[in-house]
């Protein structure tokens, strides 16, 4: 997408980011998950922990539990919907689409919902509120040793 957002999608992608933060899905903790981690951003004192249960090399389960700013919320449960099912690399592949989108160098046709966080690149101090799950989500990733 180029140039400025329309109004409307704007609009849409800022009632998907609070309809997750008010209801986030996989907001549970996962004591049978294979590896977890921690996230936390200093800055606004978001706080998050994130579960993932592995099969093989594929996220069979994924969930979070914390407290923070919408945005970080919002991402996170968007994460865990996004990733569960998928292989090892592309889950990373999806961090790497993602992380693209949030330091501004263009949105991926395939990250679908995620694009509600496109605006987020227009304010940098926010970014890292949007990729904390996510670097958890890796950082879990990394340990499940597969």
């Amino acid at each position: 997408m180029t140039g400025p957002m329309s109004a409307d999608l704007e609009e849409l992608y800022q009632s998907i980011i609070l309809d997750h933060n008010r209801r986030p899905q996989n907001f549970r903790a996962m004591p049978e998950a294979s590896a977890h981690a921690d996230g936390l951003n200093p800055m606004c004192g978001d706080q998050l922990t994130v579960w993932l249960k592995m099969n093989g090399d594929v996220v069979e389960d994924v969930s979070f539990q914390g407290s923070g700013c919408a945005i970080s919320k919002a991402s996170a449960s968007l994460m865990t919907q996004s990733v569960k099912g998928k292989t090892k690399a592309e889950t990373e592949k999806l961090f790497a689409a993602f992380h693209a989108m949030l330091m501004g160098h263009g949105v991926a046709a395939d990250l679908g919902k995620l694009k509600a966080f496109s605006g987020v690149s227009r304010f940098p101090l926010r970014v890292k509120c949007a990729t904390l799950a996510w670097h958890a989500m890796k950082s879990a990733l990394d340990d499940a040793g597969v």
